[in-house]
């Protein structure tokens, strides 16, 4: 399966976060993009799916659509889920392994019980050999 991240130069810069599940991209936009570093949750809230054409796309969304602005592929490359990931999205914990240029080894998703919309989630990188304490990766 895919992952894709985009870098999305919209009202703010955030990155758009995409696994591929169940025939579509599940997608979470991360204000302040993913991190390397465990220490490190960072907000994903969840957005609409897109569909697996999507993880392809680089260009502009024209102004007075939804999302305006510039779109880049950040990162992307395999994503290997654990057991079932529709039924562990469904239970608010999804861990996975990445395998991109960028972003590689394991991660989870938790979601923020009892905030907001329900939308809100937490990606964390797990302690691995890829883990890295400054957290820092190349922003394009």
């Amino acid at each position: 399966m895919k992952f894709v991240v985009h870098e999305h130069h919209a009202t703010r810069l955030h990155y758009d976060f995409r696994l591929e599940i169940a025939g579509v991209l599940k997608s979470w936009a991360i204000p302040k993009g993913p991190s390397m570093n465990p220490s490190d949750k960072r907000l994903a809230v969840m957005v609409d799916d897109h569909p697996l054409e999507y993880g392809e796309f680089e260009g502009m969304i024209p102004e007075g659509h939804y999302g305006a602005g510039a779109v880049l592929i950040w990162d992307s490359g395999e994503f290997q889920p654990g057991e079932d990931p529709e039924s562990d999205l469904k239970k608010g914990r999804l861990s996975f392994t990445l395998k991109g240029k960028k972003l590689k080894g394991a991660f989870s998703l938790i979601l923020m019980k009892g905030r907001g919309s329900g939308k809100d989630w937490l990606l964390i990188k797990g302690q691995d050999s890829f883990a890295k304490k400054d957290g820092r990766l190349k922003r394009n």
